[in-house]
């Protein structure tokens, strides 16, 4: 019998520079390793096993151990991408074996960019993956996989790192991600079940290896500014527009404020990793620190992050393994009010000084705009976010074709939020001018204290087997898992100013009022895969998963979520080993059904509303309880049912690999609204329920060039493109969705119904301007009807839809929606020497962006934007397109709706890797130096800050208080010991 042994060495590309995070399996099992930061690794393996080394980009190599110790690996330039090796739902695969659809980038793609997460790292950079990001520190892009495909439930993708699952990796530090692994369609996300609808995002972090300890020291700082402001009416042009909207003349003073110009700054950014990793043949370690701070663009605006991550693997035998992945992260954030702020700022009179010998311009003399430094600097708002992930696995092999593998996860956060409004008056203390009503009588003090837990337990149990010419895989298992958080609320005024004393008891404890709640459900699970290979040609796999959630009435709490794919090498046939175009040619196939379960845990169970009053003898009101909301007691699973098409392709010597792929995605028994008679006591006289359907069917093109100019220069290019339809295909009983409101007579601007896009914007249609009373008097209606008889000359004209002579809310009609036809990334890189430049586009086209902030504009002493000042209509200068000087408050229309079609130059970096000539003369392995640049240039249609508009599906794509983009110029470096 062969004894194992420890194997150890480096694993380099032709020029002899180390290769991080390259795969090596001991061949036909899943037991194997990957490279550290240098190219290095280790792990136990029979003497006569065969190593299989593969990384992407590379030819895949397998190396007899034969007794040896020692074994050094060079890769060359691969002829295909599909020999690399991508992580699956409880395994990783090769890509040529995989039949569903799936994406994968490489942590050092993520480490190049300035962000906090790794999810907006990924944009534009995998195919049917939209990021929708914002500037604002320590908030989280919005992914969206294949369209949208709910309406009310959760439409957030799954992330599982390292094995726990999670909704949120704003605690992941990018620089300890290996990959990042996008599951796409309903064969590669069935094995997930009840969280698959969205799309699954698998990140694997790094692990150590055998050998000495390697330091690896990076940081980069830089500059944030924002981009694409919005340019306001100075105080001339205000007070000309004012005085012709009011009739009134108006004079523009001694000041002229800016006042985005004085809530916004450049804001400082920093990010340090430190990395420790080493072990032995029977441990392996893997430690790491991260500190990361934001300071943002608005002024008092901060983040700041302290993560800590430990990976260490243990060999207690040949037989048994066991792990520890565990990471603590502190975030605090210094927020900023920016509801009130940025709307304030865009309404605000620039004829208002911004302040004055520490006192504040009285803005709010003018119908309650208030001062939108006032409403930052009396607004102390602290979240201080405590968080600990991680997992635990034992692995025991009781013979090498068997693996039964257990896990535990577990995710624990505290979270205290603490908001201070500190007291002002209207009086000379404060103001510059007394006056208005912007003021704070009494200072007040909000805690919130929430905490929450999550785990996960999976087992599962692996046989993998080649024989002749087949190979099979067959995993089974079972998945618990539960989730219970609570919060509880406290809140009393006359808190004193200082911070030492802000406490809940040093206020007026006849102010005191407190609040609280929860949520608790759990999941059970039971899984099984097959992976069959025939002859590296033929490939199925078969994937079911039964789920069980709390989340459901006992009636429908079960539900089944099969899929099967199938793939077929064309390549490795006879019939091709004659022609000279293609290196790899797959084609693949699959079908599947997942599950949302991600709706209010009592969205069934229906409660009783206490203490309420209710008349009684002689009308004296009397306390009582009644059941004020009705609710679905047969509400059951979100349910989408996908069909996939694939083609994988490597020609022109492996220098063009891409791949095409369509897909038909269906969501059905959607919750969504009812509405109910009024007699039955509903409060709002709609019940949720499941009855609508929506449908999403869409092309994925990607294509990856990479060649050599000379031998010292290469260079690689890559694109890709998703084009995406989704409408609602079934509201079946159900209600269309108002949602979007702004304020104002703006009660909603979009409508979620049949045969539109989810969030569709649903809005009076403006045809043009009066010029003259004489188009006011001939606007008729079929019957002869005046339409706009109180209409004035600069008004707009509006559509009369329906011909009944008026315009109301009939009249509204679909103008788009914010989910884009298409969306696209183009990257590439070149190389000379020590030399690396990179470059990435993203973009999205033919959607609609809704400009809210403009739409509430809501009286004649609002300001405007400049543009409107000058080619707004005049009598002597008639426009088709501006509407005369008026007074806000205008209803929904076409008018607030443009493109949201942008293109971006995302990110630049330039690197340069000191000689090694030079490092290994002060006892160092490498040091790269580099400069980036983050959102450098957007070209886009929309006039506002900025069309990327993350939202709830049916309001998404309203700019009210968005966070401007902001540009980031950084330098850094990066050293390994």
């Amino acid at each position: 019998m062969s004894q194992n042994r420890a194997v150890s060495g480096t694993v380099k590309d032709s020029g002899g520079e180390g290769i991080p995070g390259a795969s090596v399996l001991i061949k036909g099992t899943t037991t194997g390793t990957t490279t550290d930061s240098n190219g290095k690794f280790t792990l136990s393996a029979p003497d006569n096993a065969v190593l299989v080394v593969a990384f992407v980009g590379y030819e895949k190599v397998e190396v007899p151990v034969n007794n040896q110790s020692e074994i050094n690996v060079t890769l060359q330039s691969s002829t295909t991408e599909l020999a690399q090796v991508v992580v699956v739902g409880y395994g990783t695969q090769r890509k040529v074996d995989v039949t569903g659809a799936t994406a994968s980038v490489k942590g050092e793609e993520l480490a190049k960019q300035p962000v906090l997460t790794a999810t907006q790292a990924i944009q534009g950079k995998a195919a049917g993956v939209q990021i929708i990001s914002s500037g604002q520190p320590g908030s989280s892009p919005v992914i969206r996989v294949r369209g949208t495909g709910t309406a009310l439930a959760g439409t957030a993708a799954l992330f599982v790192v390292d094995g726990v699952l999670t909704d949120d990796i704003s605690n992941i530090n990018t620089a300890d991600i290996v990959s990042m692994d996008v599951l796409k369609d309903a064969s590669a996300t069935a094995i997930y079940g009840s969280r698959g609808a969205n799309g699954v995002v698998i990140i694997t972090t790094k692990k150590g290896s055998a050998g000495g300890i390697k330091v690896n020291y990076t940081t980069n700082i830089g500059m944030r500014s924002a981009t694409n402001l919005v340019q306001m009416a100075n105080a001339q042009e205000y007070a000309n527009y004012v005085s012709a909207a009011s009739g009134t003349s108006v004079t523009p003073g001694s000041v002229s404020t800016d006042w985005y110009d004085q809530i916004l700054r450049n804001g400082w950014y920093q990010n340090h990793n430190l990395s420790l990793s080493g072990g032995s043949d029977k441990s392996t370690y893997f430690l790491s620190m991260g500190y990361f701070t934001d300071e943002g663009i608005v002024i008092d605006n901060k983040y700041k992050r302290f993560n800590i991550r430990s990976n260490t693997d243990f060999t207690l035998s040949d037989k048994v393994k066991v792990g520890v992945v565990s990471s603590y992260t502190n975030a605090n954030t210094r927020d900023v009010n920016l509801g009130s702020a940025y709307n304030n700022a865009y309404r605000a009179a620039p004829t208002i000084a911004a302040m004055e010998n520490g006192k504040y311009g009285n803005t709010s003399v003018y119908q309650n705009v208030g001062n939108p430094i006032l409403d930052i600097k009396n607004n102390n708002q602290r979240d201080i976010d405590n968080r600990l992930q991680g997992s635990a696995y034992l692995e025991f092999k009781p013979v090498r074709s068997l693996t039964f593998r257990s896990s535990i996860g577990g995710d624990l956060l505290s979270k205290n939020e603490r908001v201070y409004n500190y007291q002002f008056n209207n009086d000379t203390s404060t103001f510059i001018n007394p006056g208005g009503n912007q003021r704070n009588p009494n200072s007040n003090l909000n805690i919130i204290s929430t905490r929450s837990f999550r785990w996960v337990w999976d087992n599962t149990l692996t046989f993998s087997q080649s024989f002749d010419k087949h190979n099979l895989t067959v995993l089974v298992g079972t998945t618990a898992e539960q989730y219970t958080m609570d919060w509880l609320s406290a809140f009393r005024k006359d808190v004193p100013a200082d911070p030492s004393l802000w406490y809940i008891n040093t206020g007026n404890a006849n102010t005191s009022t407190n609040d609280g709640g929860g949520d608790k459900w759990a999941r059970n699970s039971y899984l099984g895969r097959v992976n069959y290979n025939y002859n590296d040609r033929y490939l199925l796999t078969a994937t079911v998963r039964a789920d069980g959630s709390s989340r459901f009435p006992s009636s429908n709490r079960w539900a089944l979520f099969p899929s099967v794919g199938a793939g077929w090498v064309i390549s490795g046939e006879n019939f091709m080993q004659t022609q000279q175009i293609f290196e790899t040619l797959k084609l693949r196939a699959s079908w599947g059904r997942v599950g949302n379960d991600r709706i209010p845990s009592d969205a069934f169970t229906v409660t009783v509303t206490p203490n309420l009053a209710y008349p009684y003898g002689g009308g004296i009101a009397t306390p009582g309880s009644a059941i004020t909301q009705i609710k679905d007691p047969n509400l059951k699973w979100e349910v989408t049912e996908e069909f996939d098409l694939g083609l994988d392709f490597a020609l022109l010597k492996g220098r063009l690999t891409g791949e095409i792929g369509y897909y038909n995605k269906k969501s059905k028994d959607l919750l969504i609204n009812v509405k109910v008679p009024s007699v039955t006591g509903d409060a709002d006289g709609v019940v949720l329920t499941n009855a609508a359907s929506i449908q999403n069917v869409g092309l994925e093109v990607a294509l990856n060039w990479r060649g050599n100019i000379t031998e010292e220069i290469t260079y690689r290019v890559g694109g890709n493109l998703t084009l995406n339809n989704n409408k609602v295909i079934g509201l079946n009983g159900g209600q269309p969705i108002l949602d979007g409101g702004i304020g104002g007579n703006q009660i909603y601007t979009t409508r979620t119904d049949n045969d539109q896009p989810v969030g569709s914007f649903y809005l009076l249609n403006v045809v043009g301007v009066f010029q003259n009373q004489g188009e006011i008097d001939n606007y008729k209606n079929s019957k002869g009807t005046i339409i706009q008889s109180s209409a004035s000359p600069g008004d707009f004209k509006y559509q009369d839809t329906n011909d009944d002579g008026k315009i109301d809310d009939n009249d509204r009609v679909f103008a788009g929606s914010y989910q884009p036809k298409a969306y696209f990334g183009i990257n590439g890189s070149l190389s000379y020497k020590g030399f690396d430049l990179s470059a990435d586009i993203y973009g999205n086209v033919g959607n609609k962006v809704y400009n809210g902030k403009k739409a509430f504009r809501l009286g004649v002493f609002d300001n405007v934007e400049a543009d409107m000042a000058y080619s707004r209509w005049t009598p002597a200068n008639g426009s088709q397109t501006e509407p005369a000087a008026n007074g806000g408050n205008l209803p929904a229309s076409t008018y607030f709706l443009e493109s949201g079609s942008f293109i971006r130059l995302n990110n630049v970096t330039l690197g340069y890797n000191l000689p090694a000539t030079l490092t290994q003369k002060v006892k160092v392995a490498s040091v790269r130096v580099f400069i980036t640049a983050q959102n450098l240039y957007t070209y886009k249609k929309f006039s506002g800050f900025t069309p990327e508009l993350p939202g709830d599906p049916t309001k998404a794509g309203i700019e009210l208080n968005a966070y401007p983009t902001t540009r980031t110029i950084a330098g850094g470096l990066s050293v390994n010991f």
